[in-house]
């Protein structure tokens, strides 16, 4: 009966560690966010991209093969627990509360823009990894 709760229990410390991962970032960027909120744009930046990279090492075909809860124990708890993409729409509404509609569709288009781009670039680095394993193992 352990052995079946097992992964849930192990993504939720996941989790924890990515919510604290998130709170001391949060914190450490404090200073720089009174305009815009930096810390969370950077933490939905580099969480993008390193689910991204993560995904591609580590899907079928890539160069780390790791178990299904490990997976799951990285991107579900570890990434969810450290990205903050909820945060981003209520201090994107709160900008617009606060009468500032300007560093709203700023706070928006920054999220978006550096966060699809850090995707891609995961992308690409797990491809160009993969494809380097390929030439070494010939």
């Amino acid at each position: 009966m352990f052995a079946n709760s097992l992964p849930p229990i192990l993504i939720a410390l996941g989790g924890a560690a990515g919510t604290l991962l998130r709170y001391w970032i949060g914190m450490a960027t404090a200073r720089w966010s009174h305009s815009l909120p930096w810390g969370t744009i950077f933490i939905n930046m580099t969480g993008s991209f390193v689910i991204a990279l993560f995904a591609g090492l580590t899907a079928a075909g890539g160069r780390l093969q790791i178990s299904d809860t490990g997976r799951l124990v990285f991107m579900v708890g570890l990434c969810g627990g450290y990205t903050t993409f909820s945060s981003f729409s209520l201090q994107t509404l709160d900008l617009l509360r606060n009468g500032t509609p300007g560093r709203a569709l700023l706070n928006i288009t920054l999220s978006i823009v550096l966060c699809m781009a850090s995707v891609s670039a995961g992308y690409l680095a797990a491809q160009t990894i993969n494809h380097a394993q390929i030439r070494e193992s010939k």
